[in-house]
């Protein structure tokens, strides 16, 4: 990738990222102030794994998320360790390209775009299937059903 078209892609990126707080306020807001039963029409459950009895490559996603946005960080590791690799991922960006556009490009600290992120996120999602379903098969050990336990406890 040439660099005027890299630094096209990272702008790109840094408008798109700008937004995800205001989609994040505004479906904490619907979240909060609007009844949700009629939400749960929309919660399917997971077809792969009511087809195979595996997990697929997402199952444990949204939980991961919901754990992260209450501040519980090991527990959405634990429920799928790419939502947190990608909120590092993003952080990093968004910190170090807002430093770089308000000193007018003189703290040249941008996290610059490479193919290799999104390697370590297929890598990352891999591995965690991998281990949640040999886990499941292999030893009977519902991964995600015991943190849905343990976390009920605490």
């Amino acid at each position: 990738m040439q660099e005027q078209e890299r630094k096209h892609v990272e702008h790109q990126l840094y408008i798109l990222g700008g937004s995800l707080p205001c989609l994040g306020v505004g479906m904490y807001l619907l979240y909060r102030f609007l009844p949700l039963a009629w939400l749960k029409t929309f919660f399917i459950p997971c077809i792969f794994y009511a087809v195979t009895g595996l997990y697929c490559p997402g199952c444990g996603g949204t939980r991961a998320a919901a754990a992260l946005g209450k501040g519980h960080i090991l527990l959405s590791f634990f429920y799928h360790p790419i939502v947190v690799y990608g909120a590092i991922i993003y952080l990093w960006f968004m910190i170090s390209h807002t430093i770089e556009y308000l000193t007018g490009r003189r703290i040249k600290i941008g996290m610059k775009y490479r193919n290799g992120y999104l390697y370590l996120a297929l890598v990352i999602v891999i591995i965690n299937i991998a281990v949640k379903d040999i886990a499941l098969t292999a030893f009977h050990i519902d991964i995600l059903k015991l943190l849905d336990n343990t976390h009920a406890l605490v």
